[in-house]
């Protein structure tokens, strides 16, 4: 993913737009940027920003910033934890730089792997202190000291890793609501419909918001608003008067499709269910996958090569990737295997009915060569790899997996890393996983016709 560009990054940069030349300039150097069509920044008042701010008016630095210790005690790590393919602070932080409307996203940690991860994904990272990366350390101690170390950040969006759900969408309407209206602070709740009781000190049971002689329908019922903990945004100065919700205050309600929290692994599946139904994956729309181009060694095996006395080769296969590719074969995805070594009698006897690309010295060449023989466009292309000389590949596929045991390179380029290794079931798993994407293709493709169909 693509670092931010350097106008965003850059202290106070307050945006106005020079009305004589219809293009954006950053008030500290003067110079016009060039993060969109008509050269101004995304977060400005041009026609093209998100925001929609009056020409001439300041837009004041905010910052996403995604609180992710390593020391976790329900699930160690859990911040980097795969969720459904991705790292789970992944998730968040792909939603807020492709809101466009946060002059720095950044990640405040202590560890390491999770600043790997962090810049990964296209944020900037504050080393955070030992003060505050203790287990008893709140938030609001942590965002503090953020703050103390930069200056030129006047609002903050706290987003909790632990949302998955988060779409772009919800941080540009609070992003308006904070610039535009001038809203001090914002948080997302939920909207629930349960009726609530507790004991008092007598250990009577006693109601807390329903009328048990005259209990309501839910339908007639506004219900109550909950914090799910997605985000909290606040000006600098609500922060160091020792809170993150006061002064001129809203909330943003969220579905309670949406409302994902994790604390403990129980949660995780239910995560994983929910994310991949209504989870954000991405600026591009979802393509109907036709064909999966995969690695040979490595991917369908473990990348072990037995040789015999008389220097015959033998590999082995899992019989779960051999499901898993006859799955995808049912659906309609066809699959081509490919491998940089002349196996073509040994992939024959396996009998896996897939088209076979052999001696391959050039893996993106003959897949650009073989594409464009199928009449095929790259979004239509799922690709799974476990090499350097996969990356070029797995970038441009518009499904790209690589196996739990391939390199850095290869799963830094991916879209989804299969919790399986090579060999070990991770064709299974990412055939699965395209499957579950096609769905998500289908309904979405649904839900658009529904709704040309209502206007």
């Amino acid at each position: 993913m693509a670092a931010l560009p350097a106008a965003m990054e850059g202290a106070g940069s307050h945006v106005a737009v020079d009305g004589a030349l219809g293009r954006g300039v950053c008030r500290d150097s003067m110079e016009p940027s060039a993060t969109c069509s008509c050269n101004c920044p995304c977060f400005c008042s041009c026609p093209c920003s998100p925001l929609g701010v009056e020409a001439g008016k300041p837009v004041r630095h905010m910052a996403a910033l995604v609180l992710a210790r390593g020391g976790s005690k329900g699930i160690p790590l859990k911040n980097i934890k795969p969720l459904a393919g991705l790292p789970l602070l992944g998730w968040v932080l792909r939603a807020a730089v492709d809101a466009k409307v946060f002059q720095s996203v950044w990640v405040s940690t202590d560890h390491d792997e999770i600043e790997n991860v962090a810049k990964q994904f296209g944020a900037q990272v504050h080393r955070r202190s030992s003060e505050v990366s203790k287990d008893s350390s709140s938030s609001l101690e942590t965002i503090a000291e953020f703050l103390h170390h930069h200056p030129e950040i006047d609002i903050v969006g706290n987003i909790q890793a632990t949302s998955p759900c988060l779409h772009p969408t919800h941080l540009i309407k609070v992003a308006r609501m904070i610039q535009k209206e001038g809203y001090e602070s914002v948080f997302s709740v939920v909207k629930r419909y349960q009726f609530r009781w507790h004991k008092n000190k007598n250990g009577v049971l006693e109601p807390d918001n329903v009328n048990p002689a005259k209990r309501c329908r839910r339908q007639d019922w506004s219900g109550e608003l909950y914090e799910n903990g997605s985000f909290y945004f606040a000006t600098r100065q609500i922060i160091e008067s020792g809170c993150l919700q006061a002064g001129k205050m809203d909330y943003f309600e969220m579905g309670a499709e949406l409302s994902v929290d994790i604390d403990v692994d129980i949660d995780w599946p239910i995560a994983e269910q929910r994310v991949m139904r209504y989870g954000y994956f991405g600026k591009e729309a979802l393509h109907k996958v036709k064909w999966l181009v995969c690695v040979v060694d490595g991917c369908l095996t473990d990348g072990h090569v037995y040789v015999s006395e008389d220097q015959k080769e033998m590999i082995s296969y899992n019989f779960k990737d051999a499901v898993g590719i006859e799955l995808l074969r049912e659906r309609g995805v066809k699959v081509l295997l490919i491998s940089e070594r002349n196996c073509s009698k040994t992939l024959s006897a396996m009998k896996l009915n897939c088209d076979v690309e052999v001696s391959v010295k050039n893996k993106l060449q003959v897949v650009e060569d073989w594409r464009k023989k199928k009449r095929l466009c790259w979004k239509e292309v799922a690709y799974l790899g476990n090499e350097e000389s996969d990356v070029e590949c797995l970038k441009k596929a518009g499904t790209s997996g690589a196996p739990a045991d391939a390199c850095t390179a290869a799963q830094h380029a991916v879209g989804f890393i299969c919790k399986c290794s090579g060999g070990r079931g991770a064709i299974r798993e990412f055939a699965e996983h395209i499957l579950l994407l096609t769905e998500r293709s289908e309904f979405s493709r649904k839900e658009n016709e529904e709704l040309i169909k209502k206007q």
